[in-house]
């Protein structure tokens, strides 16, 4: 690999790194120490939590890079940005050398996972020149297990140094010497997704798949024969898609007839030939926007005593808003996954599966892999996919931007390689894997493994384009999708209820369930002919020029020439980009993320 990249500084940082760890002014931490130390900088909620805040309340995906000596290592596109970080990388890493010999550090160690076969041992060195920053070590640590006897690791090093100057904030890592840096941020995320990272990375290795899914145990009553079945539930979904919300809801099961849903893992998991997976964390680091009337399960570990809060809205008296964001939009916690828990009858019972891992194929009567997407054109609301189709699912990896969140690119699509924006090196391989390891349990454990797809956005949405300025301009806001039906789809595909139809993407679209009709989500409800097809074409194109992009990092070309003929199936006579076709019309105020937030309040004369 040509410059900027330097392998040979790289490997001479680390090895200089393990020789600086050692110094008097790092201090070994136990649970306990940090417990007390990280508790002195907090806030008390009126539940008896901790509370912190942080200057940097996100991870810093657009100043990460990868530092190594090849394709397999780095970043497929670099932006400009990242290319200038990598440039000035030699200094910095020297820069770090430096201050681990004099600055004060604090070191904890933990072990990440629960397994006989791959059990991370996880090492992190926080600066504490500013004692606040005893929580990150603390709030990082608690995701983790303590670290046992006789498991064979490998072992991970993170350095994280808050007080980095902000202009010079940068996520360094360095992948073949299992050493991650964060500097200039005072993120506890950046800590968890930087061992997380690592581990994906080293699994792939050893031929397990790491994963950027959620792991749940479902036990429901088949309709065909009554007996009960038991499935392992992983769900693919990026950010603010509801992967987190539907992990953890119990869609409506039946608890009196043996039904129910059982959290494992909410986030990364290593997946293994004979379909189990192992999970990585032992308590979950969540985002803190839950509703108790659709989030049961989260609101009550959220407000637990047990919880450590970050960035969420309080008053005075210590009491939490989770649903105003006033003050950031990316409130955390980390949670104890045993305070999951739901109302039965005058009970409270936990919804914790009993193990962060899932068991093998030839153990359960299923496996399915859900892929949650939010779109709000023609997207259905779920279908059924064949495995080919599922593998094509985990490619595209596609969601949409909302106008909520992201209003200068509201509608366009998003895509990431298996929903997982923290693949290292060239993404092709992942996906070869995931065929690879799909395609065989299919064959060795034929009508066992499942592949749905589920849009948890809306239907009929419009927006205008200024050809001149580029501004987008919400024309027809999406009918979203109601909870309790999406409950009733995803019960439905368990149970086997649910009735399909061929659809216009090629897939089956589920068009009633659990004694609920579909006809009123039919996209010619909010569109007509011309408007769909051109919103196919757009979808196709979109996917294509993914494919090939994908392509050239690796994707093997048998692959590639099924994403094409299956494209080639659903194009039809697509005509291109979609146009304006509405004028604008009022907009009603019912989508969660259209009404006004309920905090702001109009302005009040003072009383006197």
């Amino acid at each position: 690999m040509s410059k900027p990249y330097d392998p040979p500084v790289y490997r001479q940082f680390a090895e200089n790194l393990r020789h600086a760890l050692g110094g008097k002014n790092i201090e070994h931490a136990n649970m306990s120490t940090l417990r007390r130390k990280a508790w002195a900088t907090a806030f008390r909620t009126a539940q008896g939590s901790p509370l912190w805040w942080s200057a940097v309340s996100s991870r810093m995906a657009a100043k990460t890079v990868y530092l190594g000596g090849g394709p397999a290592i780095v970043l497929p596109k670099p932006t400009p940005q990242q290319l200038a970080i990598v440039e000035k990388a030699p200094e910095q890493l020297h820069k770090v050398l430096q201050l681990l010999h004099t600055m004060p550090f604090v070191h904890v160690r933990r072990q990440m996972g629960d397994n006989p076969e791959f059990n991370p041992i996880c090492n992190l060195y926080v600066c504490v020149a500013d004692p606040k920053n005893y929580r990150i070590a603390y709030e990082w640590a608690t995701t983790l297990d303590d670290v046992k006897k006789h498991r064979p690791g490998p072992e991970f090093f993170m350095v994280d140094i808050p007080m980095e100057h902000q202009l010079r904030m940068q996520i360094l890592v360095l992948p073949e010497h299992d050493i991650n840096l964060a500097l200039g941020t005072d993120y506890t995320g950046e800590c968890k997704k930087g061992f997380l990272r690592q581990a994906m990375f080293r699994a792939d290795q050893l031929g397990m798949l790491g994963l950027h899914a959620g792991t749940k145990i479902v036990r429901v009553r088949d309709a065909a024969t009554g007996k009960l079945k038991t499935f392992a539930v992983f769900m693919f979904g990026l950010t603010a898609t509801g992967k987190s919300t539907w992990s953890c809801h119990q869609l409506g099961l039946d608890p009196n007839q043996g039904e129910g849903t059982w959290v494992a893992q909410d986030d990364i998991v290593f997946l293994r030939r004979d379909g189990s997976s192992y999970g990585t964390e032992q308590n979950y680091y969540v985002k803190t926007d839950v509703d108790p009337h659709f989030q049961e399960a989260m609101y009550a570990a959220l407000t637990h005593r047990s919880a450590l809060l970050e960035n969420v809205m309080v008053n005075y008296k210590g009491e939490l808003d989770f649903l105003d964001e006033r003050l950031g939009e990316n409130g955390r916690a980390v949670i104890n996954r045993h305070q999951l828990k739901v109302r039965r009858g005058k009970k409270t019972i936990s919804i914790c599966y009993d193990s962060i891992n899932t068991p093998p194929l030839e153990e359960l009567d299923g496996m399915v892999f859900a892929f949650i997407t939010r779109r709000n054109t023609i997207m259905p609301f779920a279908q059924r996919l064949t495995p080919e189709q599922g593998v094509l699912a985990y490619l595209w990896g596609e969601s949409t931007h909302s106008f909520a969140t992201v209003p200068e690119k509201a509608g366009e699509s998003v895509r990431i390689v298996g929903m997982d924006d923290f693949i290292i090196g060239a993404q092709g391989r992942k996906v070869n894997t995931f065929y690879d390891m799909v395609m065989d349990l299919v064959h060795r454990y034929p009508g066992k493994v499942h592949f749905f797809q589920y849009n948890t956005g809306g239907m009929g949405e419009i927006i205008e384009v200024d050809k001149v300025t580029g501004k987008r301009r919400l024309v027809r806001k999406a009918e979203r999708v109601p909870i309790d039906l999406m409950a009733a789809l995803q019960r439905a595909h368990l149970r086997g209820t649910a009735q399909h139809a061929p659809g216009r993407l090629g897939t089956e679209y589920v068009v009633a369930c659990e004694g609920q009709d579909l006809a009123a989500w039919n996209p010619e409800r909010f569109y007509n002919q011309e408007q769909i097809e051109d919103y196919v074409a757009e979808l196709v194109e979109g996917r294509r020029a993914f494919t090939d992009e994908i392509s050239a990092q690796g994707l093997r070309r048998d692959i590639a020439t099924l994403a094409h003929r299956e494209l080639d199936r659903i194009a039809g006579k697509g005509r291109g980009k979609r146009e304006t076709w509405a004028e604008p019309e009022p907009l009603g105020l019912s989508a969660a993320e259209d009404r006004p937030p309920s905090y702001v309040l109009p302005w009040a004369r003072a009383r006197r």
